[in-house]
């Protein structure tokens, strides 16, 4: 039964006119308890506080009810066994056992799983202890001090925005870089960063064939090339991540350099496996245990918590309720943490790529709303770019702010001011300024009754723009891992309760296809003759200013 039939969605559709009617601001007169109504905890060392969001009890309860309706217990449960999630391209999803103990049980197909992750880990262990001391050395006999990472996409983003996320741990002695652009600028400027005899390249690409991640890596091996004279040295210099090796030991890279993932790992839930080397080899392998082990802790909330209290289930749900009911289409998110910089752009991969789907899993048109806009910015940043929208613009936009009682940096001050700043936008959204307020401040400070009429409109705040707050002690691995498996979760929830395959991307295709096509018209000194108007001419101009 699709969505929009069900009797829960039905009646969620029923009840939004009564709630449109109440504001935040009349929400929390009414109940004084409304923070500890909507409130949850996961364990000891994060809150998430869902009370600004534009609902009450009574829908919360209907969309429990809709999930319930819809069988999401039964897959939830499925994601940690034996599943075809992706079903058009035959493939599980199971990227929960890249973090479970060693002695769990996950079946594929009558295998066990777990044991194969463990013995990669293993291998990614022995590896960064290597490196770390001084026993794996460049072709000059040189300690290793920089790692570049080729990848594009899930195995980019993901390990990029952890070792960044993660910077007050960087103790290993190792600088990290990443190369993902097919502009080659990117490459040249790492390049000028590092040094070719104390340099590691980490190529990752599951085909080992993906155009940009190939031809960054190619120019790279050209460029130490140039440097030690010897092709025999690729092999200290470069490793892979990978499942192709028969092209990995064609590139230079011997195969017990190659460390393995699985096709049942989508490149934007891969992070946990061995394309996180780069956060292993700059953090320290037992830190990158410590990330493991707080996505476990969040698996085991999602699957064994009520929907009531499941942080991912209500997350999703409320995306149902701002997205399908409320017609609220964009998300954003501020993490009030320069190190979690890269975090929005991760998540606009992990959950567009996912979600942005118009077939469902029968393969007929979908009616609804999917995947939201995913966008955002740290925190102070934002304020003086994008909030006057958020705060009077036309387009009402929920919010996710994250924030850490803590800070890694010894600047007590800053840190206070930023958390200041964070609670003072989330208050703002929810509560804004109304006009008597307005007026009242504005004669406070001399202005006449004409004044006051002519300027108090421009600086009214209507609020009640919903956001959730989502609290930790401290940004450590082990919070950062819970953060991250927390939206992997509600994105995989969103795709369930949409009845979307979240785990294909058949969309990205297309543009590559066309691209290499291109790529050789761009090439060749005829004229084009094979597209519109609009690519020919810019073809032209191309070749002409070339």
């Amino acid at each position: 039964m699709s969505l929009l039939d069900q009797p829960a969605f039905l009646a969620l559709q029923g009840m939004k006119a009564q709630e449109q009617m109440l504001s935040l601001s009349e929400r929390f007169a009414e109940d004084a308890n409304r923070f500890s109504a909507f409130s949850v905890p996961f364990g000891e060392h994060m809150q998430v506080d869902f009370s600004r969001q534009l609902w009450s009890v009574e829908v919360k309860a209907q969309l429990c009810a809709l999930a319930r309706d819809m069988d999401l217990h039964t897959a939830i449960k499925a994601l940690f066994g034996d599943n075809l999630f992706n079903h058009t391209e035959g493939r599980a999803a199971l990227h929960t056992a890249l973090r479970m103990p060693a002695d769990a049980s996950v079946n594929l197909k009558g295998t066990n799983v777990v044991p194969f992750v463990h013995h990669e880990l293993a291998r990614v262990k022995a590896f960064c202890q290597q490196v770390h001391a001084g026993d794996w050395c460049g072709f000059s006999g040189k300690t290793i001090t920089d790692v570049v990472n080729i990848g594009i996409g899930g195995s980019d983003l993901g390990p990029a925005m952890v070792t960044d996320a993660l910077a007050c741990y960087h103790d290993q002695g190792i600088r990290a870089h990443f190369v993902s652009n097919m502009d080659g600028a990117q490459l040249a400027h790492v390049l000028q960063q590092v040094d070719a005899e104390r340099t590691l390249f980490i190529v990752s690409s599951k085909t080992f064939s993906t155009d940009e991640t190939m031809t960054n890596a190619h120019a790279a091996r050209d460029w130490l090339l140039a440097v030690c004279g010897d092709a025999t040295h690729v092999n200290k210099h470069f490793v892979a991540v990978s499942t192709n090796a028969k092209a990995v030991q064609a590139f230079g890279i011997g195969a017990e350099q190659m460390f393995e993932f699985w096709d049942w790992v989508g490149g934007r839930f891969s992070l946990w496996s061995a394309i996180g080397l780069p956060i292993a080899l700059t953090l320290g392998f037992e830190r990158f245990e410590q990330l493991l082990a707080g996505a476990h802790a969040m698996d085991e909330h999602v699957r064994d918590t009520t929907f009531e209290q499941n942080i991912p289930v209500l997350m999703a749900l409320l995306s149902i309720w701002n997205i399908n009911v409320l017609g609220l289409r964009s998300e954003g998110v501020f993490p009030y943490c320069h190190d979690l910089k890269r975090f929005p752009a991760y998540l606009q991969q992990l959950n567009m790529e996912s979600n942005g789907k118009t077939v469902n899993n029968q393969g007929e048109k979908i009616a609804y709303n999917t995947g939201p806009i995913v966008w955002g910015e740290v925190g102070t940043n934002g304020q003086h770019a994008f909030f006057q929208l958020l705060h009077q613009g036309s387009q009402v936009v929920p919010g996710d702010f994250i924030g850490f009682a803590r800070s890694g940096y010894d600047y007590p001050e800053h840190h206070r001011k930023l958390l200041g700043n964070m609670l003072a936008q989330a208050e703002a959204m929810a509560f804004g300024k109304d006009y008597d307020e307005v007026a009242k401040e504005l004669t406070a400070e001399g202005l006449s009754a004409l004044e006051v009429a002519k300027l108090a409109p421009y600086k009214v705040m209507e609020g009640n723009r919903p956001s959730t707050t989502i609290l930790c002690d401290e940004l450590t691995p082990y919070n950062l891992g819970a953060l991250i498996a927390m939206y992997e979760h509600k994105t995989f929830v969103q795709g369930v309760l949409w009845n979307i395959n979240s785990f294909d991307q058949w969309g990205v295709e297309l543009g590559k296809k066309l691209a290499a096509r291109l790529i050789d018209d761009l090439a060749d000194d005829e004229e084009t003759t094979a597209h519109d108007s609009a690519t020919k001419g810019l073809i032209a101009q191309i070749k002409l200013w070339g």
